[in-house]
């Protein structure tokens, strides 16, 4: 429906000798085109008055005030009024001047009346009844009524959140990666366990394994060794040293522990080039961006390391005895898998202990057993990202709980995350619903809606309805 009547039945109750001859008129005033918005503490209204109807005699004056009544009719807000008078009255204003700067006509002058007004805001505004009272009055009555034209509705988007199973069990792997400065005689690749430092670098490398080793939940699947020289002397020598100290301390780990052929591989890096770059570039010496360009530079690694002795014989010896010894190391990575944990009771057991071995298909096992949005569900779901930073399911999970307590910025860097389903553009339409955005929500909730994801379609009527309302109030015209 586009217009409400105001069907004004305008009749005196009672007629004065003078007045008599003037029967009691019929008049509507169509109303077209309504529109009533809030603009910060004031509450806007618009609307066409279709007036061509409305032409009092000479002695007679209809007055229209558009009226805001609250739900239970305990309240009201009167906005301006309009007149329209006969030829006497609207004469006998302008002499008077007694108006002040309510808007007159006289009847018959206009067709339409373009109306617009403002009040102060009320909170029951958004669910009031709009009405127009009418007042006709001539010289010696007046008789007045009001006529309905349309009930206010407020929309709103109350959010659902939808949180996402994820699918099957990823397989659990793991690795730890550390580094040992084992010390080897000069130009020697055998090693002795008791030689300078090495009792506690050796200590390192099984204390690392035993870790692993001797945990129940927990198998290693491969370890990795990889040996590193200094540039100090020729190449082809370093590659001799890092080969052969690398594979001496491979078959040091396999003495102690036994895991079988080819379970530990290796590799070495005959000068660390990279190391020294990295140290040098952190480093305060005076030539430090000459000797970074030496590093860069495309010459062999024998001449780089001439070049560095001969153009920067004090920085070099400063590098010899403080850099080099530093980049003879050994890296190694031990690789395992973590095995699955099945029941709510063990996972929340490792939950208190390890939750690092949990992957997100066990934490969400666990919050299923949780009402949904609780205190303790929320919290293992924001565990469960936690420890799965970049899983797409755990993100989009975390998602909802931050916008659920309100923590919308949070809420827009897991989405980030989320990933590209119908699901994570579904929630992503109810951050830009809950933020204001109806424009995006809406595009947002159709691609969920034609996906089929749950609550979409109502998530998707409820922003078409605010859009429709524009900034302002639904309104249904009686």
């Amino acid at each position: 429906m586009n217009k409400a009547l105001v069907a004004a039945l305008l009749a005196t109750a009672f007629v004065s000798p003078a007045a008599f001859s003037e029967a009691p008129v019929q008049v509507n005033v169509p109303v077209n085109d309504l529109k009533i918005s809030r603009d910060g503490s004031r509450v806007n209204m618009s609307m066409t008055l279709d007036v061509k109807s409305v032409n009092p005699t000479k002695d007679r004056e209809y007055t229209l005030t558009p009226v805001f009544v609250a739900p239970d009719g305990t309240d009201s807000i009167m906005l301006e009024s309009v007149i329209i008078a006969g030829r006497n009255l609207y004469y006998g204003h302008l002499r008077d001047n007694d108006l002040g700067q309510t808007p007159m006509y006289r009847g018959g002058e206009k067709e339409t009346i373009a109306y617009s007004a403002s009040a102060g805001d009320e909170p029951w505004i958004e669910k009031s009844r709009v009405k127009i009272n009418v007042e006709m009055r001539n010289c010696c009555d007046i008789t007045s009524w009001s006529k309905p034209i349309a009930r206010l509705t407020k929309p709103e988007y109350e959010p659902v959140f939808n949180y996402v199973t994820p699918l099957g069990d990823s397989v659990k792997v793991g690795e730890l990666k550390r580094r040992a400065y084992v010390n080897f005689p000069v130009n020697r690749t055998e090693m002795y366990p008791n030689y300078m430092n090495n009792p506690i670098e050796l200590a390192k490398i099984t204390n690392t394994i035993d870790s692993v080793k001797n945990d129940p939940d927990i198998t290693i699947t491969s370890i990795f060794i990889k040996g590193f020289a200094s540039p100090e002397g020729s190449y082809a020598n370093n590659v001799r040293l890092a080969t052969g100290r690398t594979a001496t301390l491979k078959d040091y780990v396999e003495s102690l522990y036994h895991f079988g052929p080819d379970f530990i591989k290796t590799a070495s890096e005959p000068e660390d080039w990279e190391g020294l770059r990295e140290t040098i570039e952190k480093s305060t010496l005076i030539n430090r961006q000459a000797i970074l360009d030496v590093i860069d530079s495309d010459l062999e690694p024998d001449a780089k390391d001439r070049k560095l002795k001969v153009d920067f014989p004090v920085d070099y010896a400063y590098i010899l005895a403080n850099i080099y010894p530093w980049l003879r190391h050994s890296d190694y990575r031990i690789e395992y898998r973590i095995r699955s944990f099945t029941t709510v009771e063990e996972i929340m057991r490792v939950m208190k202990t390890e939750p690092s071995k949990l992957n997100v298909g066990e934490f969400y096992r666990a919050a299923m057993s949780m009402p949904v949005g609780s205190p303790e569900y929320n919290d293992v779901i924001e565990m469960a990202v936690k420890y799965n930073p970049d899983n797409a399911t755990a993100n989009l999970n975390a998602a909802n709980v931050a916008m659920s307590r309100g923590e919308y910025k949070s809420a827009a860097n897991y989405l980030a995350k989320a990933g590209d389903s119908a699901d994570a553009e579904y929630s992503r339409g109810v951050l830009a619903a809950l933020q204001g955005e109806y424009g995006k929500a809406e595009r947002q909730f159709e691609t969920a809606n034609t996906a089929g994801v749950a609550h979409s379609a109502e998530a998707l009527e409820a922003v078409r309805l605010i859009n429709r309302a524009n900034g302002g109030f639904l309104i249904d015209l009686e």
